[in-house]
């Protein structure tokens, strides 16, 4: 997958820009965008390499240009380097109404790579917060990239937002590109922070989830 500007906008191409209504922001960012380079990454698990590459964010003040939002624009490279897994077939989906799965990744008839961001509201998204459970309530009730979403998340509240994902029905490389997608954060009361996350599901007797997380980053 890869999302590129064109005529001078940041546009999204095929996929819409998504914004993340984070409940009550006051103070609003200006000046000249902000670009943040982010370290690459990788991490090993049964049977998969995740890496991620050349991610990095650019942070602006808000289009909507009401004086209190800021936009983040986020790009980056993820693979997996898988050498097992079963040969499967996709579906059934396991979600609510014959929606997707919760949390990083649906849980169905192939093995899947997932990847997106966690955005967070008044809460740094450290290590030690995953590590505690403060992303255990995490859905995707916000969708993904694939069309325009608005989340409510109060104070010390965080979502996931998907990018994309690819189903493995078989061994081998698979990858997601993708440049400049447009994360909108308007009314978050205080400061809002956002971080990678890549996900790698292997199905079979012996499931496993192997997750690489970006470093977190401040949105303003």
């Amino acid at each position: 997958m890869r999302i590129n500007r064109s005529n001078g906008a940041r546009a999204l191409g095929a996929a819409a820009a998504v914004a993340v209504a984070l409940g009550g922001f006051a103070a609003g960012t200006a000046g000249a965008d902000a670009h943040v380079p982010l370290p690459d990454g990788q991490r090993n698990g049964p049977g998969v390499s995740i890496t991620r590459t050349g991610e990095h964010a650019v942070i602006s003040p808000s289009l909507a240009a009401n004086g209190a939002g800021r936009v983040a624009w986020v790009s980056g490279t993820v693979s997996a380097d898988v050498t097992v897994t079963p040969e499967g077939e996709v579906g059934p989906y396991n979600g609510p109404a014959g929606k997707e799965g919760s949390n990083n990744s649906s849980t169905h008839g192939a093995s899947q790579l997932n990847t997106g961001y966690i955005i967070g509201c008044q809460v740094a998204i450290g290590d030690d917060a995953i590590s505690a459970g403060i992303s255990g309530g995490i859905d995707l009730s916000g969708g993904s990239l694939g069309g325009s979403v608005g989340l409510d998340i109060g104070p010390g509240e965080v979502k996931f937002v998907q990018i994309e994902k690819k189903d493995i029905l078989k061994p081998g490389v698979y990858s997601v590109e993708y440049q400049d997608v447009e994360i909108e954060v308007q009314g978050c009361g205080g400061y809002a922070q956002a971080r990678s996350y890549s996900v790698v599901e292997i199905i079979g007797d012996h499931y496993s989830k192997t997750t690489l997380y970006g470093a977190p980053f401040s949105i303003g």
